[in-house]
């Protein structure tokens, strides 16, 4: 694959201070075959056919139009191929990956374009074999008179296992799913590349709509101006939906009606992240409207927010648990909070205990990020423990107790102000610690949040995000501004 960047992207790209480069083969092709031969690792077998079937071409319920066609992550890890209707298997003992392709269809071909043939596949993707659907039954049952008795065919769901006709297939629907999550985990180096390619397009447009800002009247011309520059710059999908909250729709963290005026409004909270070869990227700004805070209240959160975040990103490395770093972003907003008067006294350690912390920062400090914008982990769930005794918003928890090298995450600290929260809050013991007549005073701000994505190193990170913030997205805030006068 070779990309070809638009002129005022390669710009904005200089601004950013961004050096990027797709030449070389490491971007030729999807490393396909690599990732069936990980997978097959982390199986631990040394025989045996995994089976995959992408996503079919599906009409919405009494409908003649396609249902928007979104491939299945677990068939593209395996593939690189996105493209509807095709199916994969993986001979481990012979180290062979083929590729099923639609038959040709002459009038889907007529309507619709020509689907892909054996030799363009062939070309394009990772693989050692392409053959046409026609095929696939018989190749399975070829394996299975030879293999089937000593080895299992490995699928993820029984609803996803191979129908062949005269054939009882030995049919193994345990071993893949958490095989295929603990090899997606560490991501190899195209799929970082990957990642920070749709980081760069998300970056362009979050600077986009702090630049204009100031003309928006309604969050829907936040959402607008955000797909824009991202569909301009080849990034047709989104990796989930905008939240583009203003005022106190910040406080709901999944906020996606996107409709409201901005009239009045303090804050926005802009969750966006661009899709890239199927690759996601998740990035939270969080701006005032004009050219500085509107008020102290919503400078001192934003300051807490961001020490959060700096405090959390500067220990990541191989090594570190996660959890660690969501106790330590706990520890620094209850501090902030107490200097504010929102939290009362009691030690920092009480207070995170109780449980009170977590009104306003009621959700994990981060996830994987990759193929899925909540990516997939092998080893359970270790947040648990963080809720205390509330019962508020469950966490979005990191699913890895300990950051290893190559692995992408999220960290997206938040302090929010939400009515519901505080309300539910007031019928709790932690309520001895709150003192809700100040906290009160913030929920026009809603909520502060702040995201980015971290490759963990060796010795380190890398922050993959190059969305503006802190002082540089009040500059660029203040530099549209100041173009709309000139």
């Amino acid at each position: 694959m070779r990309v070809s960047l638009r002129p005022e992207l390669v710009s904005d790209l200089k601004v950013c201070n961004v050096r990027w480069s797709v030449q070389g083969s490491e971007f030729d092709k999807y490393p396909a075959k690599q990732h069936a031969r990980r997978v097959a690792t982390k199986l631990g077998v040394s025989s045996g056919l995994i089976y995959l079937a992408g996503t079919p071409t599906v009409n919405w319920g009494d409908s003649d139009q396609p249902q928007t066609f979104r491939q299945r992550r677990y068939f593209y890890y395996l593939s690189g191929v996105d493209e509807p209707d095709c199916f994969l298997t993986y001979d481990i003992q012979n180290d062979l990956l083929i590729l099923y392709v639609p038959d040709f269809d002459l009038h889907r071909a007529i309507w619709m374009g020509p689907t892909l043939t054996v030799d363009e596949a062939q070309r394009r993707f990772d693989v050692d074999r392409v053959r046409y659907y026609a095929s696939l039954d018989s190749d399975i049952a070829a394996w299975a008179r030879q293999y089937n008795e000593s080895a299992p065919v490995y699928v993820l769901h029984t609803s996803q296992q191979p129908e062949v006709p005269a054939t009882k297939l030995r049919v193994d629907a345990e071993r893949l799913l958490p095989a295929m999550d603990a090899a997606r985990v560490i991501k190899d180096g195209h799929e970082i590349q990957l990642i920070r390619q749709a980081n760069i397009i998300s970056g362009l447009a979050h600077r986009n709509v702090l630049e204009q800002i100031h003309k928006m009247t309604n969050e829907a011309q936040i959402e607008g101006l955000f797909l824009d520059t991202c569909v301009s710059h080849g990034a047709k999908n989104q990796a989930y939906e905008i939240i583009a909250g203003s005022g106190p729709n910040a406080a709901t963290l999944h906020y996606i009606k996107n409709n409201e005026p901005l009239k009045g409004r303090q804050l926005v909270c802009l969750d966006a992240g661009a899709e890239w070869e199927c690759y996601a990227s998740d990035v939270t700004r969080t701006f005032p409207l004009g050219a500085d805070w509107p008020s102290t209240y919503a400078r001192d959160i934003y300051q807490i927010v961001e020490e959060m975040q700096e405090e959390c990103i500067r220990r990541i490395k191989q090594g570190v648990r996660f959890r660690d770093l969501q106790i330590l972003a706990h520890e620094i907003a209850i501090r902030g909070l107490q200097r504010l008067g929102v939290l009362n006294s009691g030690t920092v350690e009480e207070i995170r205990q109780s449980g009170a912390s977590a009104v306003f920062f009621p959700h994990g400090l981060g996830h994987h990020v990759g193929l899925e914008v909540h990516d997939v982990s092998e080893k359970p769930i270790t947040a648990q423990g963080q809720r205390g005794r509330r019962d508020l918003v469950p966490p979005t928890r990191l699913s890895f107790p300990v950051l290893e090298e190559g692995m992408v995450v999220t960290v997206e600290p938040g302090i929010y102000f939400s009515q519901l929260a505080l309300a539910n809050a007031q019928k709790q013991p932690l309520a001895r610690y709150i003192n809700f007549l100040e906290a009160v005073k913030y929920i026009p701000i809603g909520g502060v949040r702040i995201e980015d994505d971290i490759l963990v190193t060796r010795t380190g990170y890398e922050n993959l995000t190059t969305a503006p913030k802190g002082e540089q997205m009040l500059k660029i805030i203040r530099r549209g501004i100041d173009h709309s006068l000139s």
